[in-house]
């Protein structure tokens, strides 16, 4: 059983599907959870905690048939995937499509540049510089990324191969689920999206 705030429920042997992995805990999200009152802390980074949830998912999706990552250019899910990748041995790119709702200062992110001088191994030629919103994003253009994001996977032959690590907004879009830090689920993108999503954390 793995030690509390650690995800490691979820069954190890294989069964098909894309997985959504929401990112470890992040600086933000410690201190949020505490006071409900946004810190402040921009693209924040993984706690220890976050770390070790993140190693925990690397040993709980090692038999689990993932081919590629798709990860959001935040730090807390490039953070996220790292033991990931490594564990897996499979290739990882970077897509905006799945980053979190833009609505806290923990979602303005990191300048391209920025991030390509600290992940010189990661390929980010496709973001722009400036990767996230100006304003608060609105839950219809959430929804409609999570909608195009399960067009695009739908079309591959292959989705089912697919590991997506993102965001607590985005997964919700695309499935109706509130997941915890370190948590994931599985995901049909040729399914209908959610009737209802409810935004209550």
């Amino acid at each position: 059983m793995a030690p509390p705030g650690i995800a490691g429920h979820r069954p190890d042997r294989y069964s098909p599907g894309m997985i959504l992995l929401r990112h470890g805990q992040s600086e933000f999200n410690l201190h949020f959870s505490e006071s409900r009152v946004d810190p402040g802390i921009v693209d924040p980074l993984l706690t220890p905690l976050g770390h070790a949830q993140a190693r925990a998912a690397a040993e709980a999706l090692r038999h689990q048939g993932i081919r590629r990552i798709i990860t959001s250019p935040y730090t807390r899910a490039l953070q996220t995937a790292e033991p990931v990748a490594r564990a897996l041995d499979v290739p990882v790119m970077v897509h905006p499509v799945v980053r979190e709702r833009y609505k806290f200062a923990c979602d303005i992110g990191t300048k391209r540049i920025d991030l390509e001088r600290d992940w010189p191994h990661r390929d980010f030629s496709g973001i722009d510089e400036i990767w996230w919103p100006a304003i608060e994003e609105p839950a219809a253009s959430i929804i409609d990324r999570a909608r195009l994001f399960r067009a695009e996977m739908s079309a591959l032959h292959d989705w089912a191969d697919t590991l997506v690590v993102s965001h607590w907004g985005f997964i919700l879009s695309m499935t109706g689920t509130s997941v915890m830090n370190g948590d994931w689920l599985r995901c049909d993108p040729t399914l209908p999206p959610p009737a209802e999503i409810s935004w209550r954390a």
